[in-house]
C-alpha cells in the first residue's frame, strides 16, 4: 500500500487546490467522515445520539478545524456536543470559519485557564466519545504540561485521534511524554509513514483511513520522489515465484551461506533452514568442521563446504575455496555467527569485492564492515544488509538511541551513501534502498529472541536466489519472516515460541500468503 510521509501530504493537498477541490472542501469531507464513524459507534453500541457525548479536544489549527467540521454535522442530530479549546482561538481561516458555524446547542470551553481545569475535566470524565484535534501531522517537539494534564485525566470514553495523536511525530514516529493515547486514529487522505514505526504506532490503536475527496491527480506531484510502502500480500513482486510442474532445483537457485563458528552453529543452522524452508533449490553451507557436525544433522538437505577453524573455532581465509563456492552460487548470505577476527573480516571482504550475485550481510558481517567500511566502498555486487539498532548504531559510530529516534531518516540515508538496500530490523523493520522505503507490520514481541534475525537473512537470501531483485528480495523475506511469526504466537504464545518454530511455522505463510492472493 502506498503511503506518504508529512511534506509529501502537503504537497498533494496543495495540488489538490489546484485541482479543484479546496482544502475547505476536505476539511468538510474530514469531518463529515469523522462524523460518519462516531455514528457508526453510537450504533454499535446501540446508544441514541441524545444520550451519546462527544468532547472535542480542539487546537488552534486545521486539525481544530477539522473537528469544528464534525461538530457541525453532529450536533444537529441531537448529539451532546462539547468543543474545548485548549490552545488558543482558532488561527487559520478554515478553522474560524468552521468554529464560527457551530450550532448554538455547541457547548464551547474556551481559553486553558487554571480556574477551567475542572471543567474540562468533568466534561473529559463524561465523555463517551473523545475526539483528539489539538495536533496535527505537522507537530514535532514537546507537550506543552497543561495538556500533558488533560491528556491523562482517566476516562472510558472511546478515543480517537484525528490524523494523528496530539504529540506524535508523524514523520520519524518518535513521541513526547504525555502523548494522547488513542483507541482509533482516523488518518485524512493516506497512512502517513512515521505511523508505521513504534512507538507512535502502539498510541494510535485501530488505525484507518479516511477518503476525503482528494482528486486522484492530485498524486502526480510526488512522482519522482522517493516512494513509501506499507508492505501487503499483494505487493512482494512475484514471491514466491509460480513452480511450473516441469522444474527443477536448478531454476530455484543456489544459496551460499557464510556463517557459523565452533561456538556459534545455531547461527549457521537458522540462516540454512531459513532458505531451505523460503523455496531455495540448493543451499551450500560453508563453515568450520564442528559447525558442519552440527547443521548437517538438523539440514541434511543442505551440502557443505568446510573451511579451516583457527584455535578459537573461527574460520580461517581460503581464497581458493571463497572463490570456488562463489561460482555456482545464486544468492550469498553472510555473517551469522562468523565472529569478528581478521580471517573473518577478509572473507567478508572477499566476498564483497567480488561476489556476481546479491550478498546479504547480516550479524557479525555487518560488524566487520563497522571495523573497515571500505569493505563496503569498495563493494561489487548487489548488496542487502540487516542491521538491528546496535549494529547501525555501531556503522554511523552512535548510539542506539540516535537509531531509533530517526530510524527512517537513518536507513534512507545510508542505503543513498553506499548504494545498497537496508533492513533496519525492529517493530515496524523498515527497508530502505536509493528511491524506495517500506514498513513491515507482520510480526511480533515473540520473535526478539536470538537467532530470528539469522532465519531472517536465510529467507531473503532464497528469495534473492529465485531472481527477486535485491529491494524486493528483502521486503519479501521481511513480510514473510513476519507472517511466520505471527502464525508460530498464534499457536504457542509470545512467550513460549522460539526462532525454531519460526522456521516450522514458514510452510503455514506460504499456504496464508496464497489463499490470500488467490
Amino acid at each position: 500500500m502506498r503511503i506518504v510521509t508529512t511534506k509529501q501530504m502537503t504537497a498533494i493537498e496543495d495540488m489538490s487546490e489546484k485541482l479543484g477541490v479546496t482544502k475547505k472542501m476536505l476539511m468538510q469531507n474530514a469531518g463529515k467522515k469523522i462524523a460518519e464513524r462516531i455514528m457508526e459507534i453510537t450504533a454499535n453500541e446501540h446508544n441514541k445520539p441524545e444520550d451519546t457525548n462527544v468532547v472535542f479536544l480542539a487546537g488552534s489549527g486545521n486539525n481544530g478545524g477539522d473537528c469544528f467540521a464534525c461538530a457541525c454535522i453532529l450536533a444537529p442530530m441531537g448529539y451532546n456536543i462539547t468543543v474545548v479549546n485548549l490552545i488558543k482561538s482558532p488561527s487559520t481561516d478554515l478553522s474560524k470559519e468552521y468554529y464560527s458555524a457551530l450550532p448554538n446547542e455547541v457547548r464551547i470551553i474556551t481559553d486553558y485557564q487554571s480556574e477551567k481545569i475542572s471543567e474540562i475535566k468533568n466534561a473529559v470524565i463524561s465523555a463517551d466519545i473523545l475526539v483528539d484535534g489539538v495536533f496535527g501531522t505537522g507537530f514535532k517537539g514537546e507537550l506543552d504540561k497543561k495538556l500533558m494534564t488533560v491528556f491523562s485525566f482517566e476516562t472510558s470514553a472511546y478515543k480517537i485521534a484525528v490524523d494523528v495523536p496530539s504529540g506524535g511525530d508523524a514523520s520519524k514516529g518518535t513521541v513526547p511524554t504525555g502523548i494522547f493515547k488513542a483507541d482509533e486514529t482516523i488518518c485524512l487522505g493516506c497512512l502517513k509513514f512515521g505511523m508505521t514505526q513504534y512507538p507512535l504506532k502502539k498510541f494510535c490503536g485501530n488505525i484507518t483511513i479516511a477518503d476525503i475527496g482528494i482528486p486522484p491527480r492530485a498524486y502526480d506531484v510526488i512522482e519522482g520522489k522517493r516512494e513509501y510502502y506499507r508492505l501487503e500480500r499483494n505487493s512482494l513482486a512475484g514471491f514466491p515465484p509460480k513452480r511450473e510442474r516441469d522444474a527443477h532445483k536448478g531454476i530455484f537457485g543456489c544459496v551460499l551461506v557464510i556463517s557459523g563458528s565452533s561456538s556459534m552453529r545455531g547461527a549457521a543452522a537458522f540462516a540454512v533452514l531459513g532458505a531451505l524452508r523460503s523455496g531455495a533449490g540448493t543451499v551450500k553451507l560453508a563453515t568450520v568442521p564442528k559447525c558442519i557436525d552440527t547443521v548437517s544433522v538438523l539440514a541434511p538437505e543442505a551440502t557443505f563446504i568446510e573451511l579451516e577453524s583457527d584455535e578459537n573455532g573461527f574460520m580461517k581465509f581460503n581464497e581458493n575455496i571463497l572463490a570456488e563456492s562463489l561460482k555456482k552460487a545464486s544468492s550469498v548470505v553472510i555473517g551469522s555467527g562468523m565472529g569478528v577476527t581478521e580471517d573473518t573480516m577478509k572473507i567478508v571482504r572477499f566476498i564483497v569485492q567480488n561476489a556476481e550475485v546479491p550478498v546479504i550481510i547480516d550479524a557479525d558481517g555487518i560488524n566487520c564492515i563497522a571495523q573497515d567500511i571500505e569493505i563496503l566502498v569498495n563493494k561489487k555486487p548487489e548488496v542487502i544488509i540487516t542491521p538491528h539498532p546496535g549494529e547501525m548504531a555501531r556503522l554511523l559510530k552512535c548510539d542506539a538511541k540516535m537509531i531509533n529516534d530517526n530510524r527512517i531518516m537513518v536507513a534512507e540515508k545510508y542505503a543513498e551513501q553506499y548504494g545498497i538496500t537496508v533492513v533496519l530490523k525492529g517493530a515496524g523493520t523498515i527497508v530502505a534502498d536509493r528511491h524506495r522505503t517500506s514498513a513491515n507490520h507482520t510480526g511480533n514481541v515473540g520473535m526478539s529472541k536470538g537467532g530470528s534475525g539469522d532465519i531472517l537473512s536465510g529467507i531473503i537470501g532464497a528469495a534473492a536466489a529465485q531472481n527477486i531483485p535485491p529491494y524486493d528480495a528483502a521486503c519479501a523475506g521481511v513480510y514473510m519472516h513476519g507472517l511466520a511469526g505471527d502464525a508460530a504466537c498464534e499457536e504457542l504464545g509470545q512467550e513460549a515460541m522460539l526462532p525454531r518454530d519460526v522456521i516450522d511455522f514458514l510452510p503455514e505463510a506460504f499456504r496464508t500468503l496464497k489463499e490470500k492472493l488467490s
